[in-house]
């Protein structure tokens, strides 16, 4: 099964700066790998179409290579 997530590239231009672009990873996306705020991850590109984004460390420290089952919850109302 592949899902498919459409999504924007959020580009922030302020005077003096130079553009930043964002992407955000959507919540069942990140859900589905177990992705968590605060992770370190690197993208890759493979050609002029196709970025590729890794793990490098996980919140913990410790080196990871695959996802772990996790499952993201949002933040509580107050």
């Amino acid at each position: 099964m592949q899902a498919q997530y459409p999504l924007k590239v959020q580009a922030i231009r302020s005077k003096g700066r130079t553009d930043r672009y964002y992407v955000f990873v959507p919540l069942p996306l990140a859900a589905a790998i177990g992705l968590e705020g605060g992770e370190k991850v690197q993208w890759s590109l493979t050609d002029r179409n196709t970025l590729t984004m890794q793990r490098v460390a996980s919140p913990s420290g410790g080196k990871s290579s695959e996802g772990t089952a996790k499952k993201l919850s949002r933040p509580k109302k107050r």
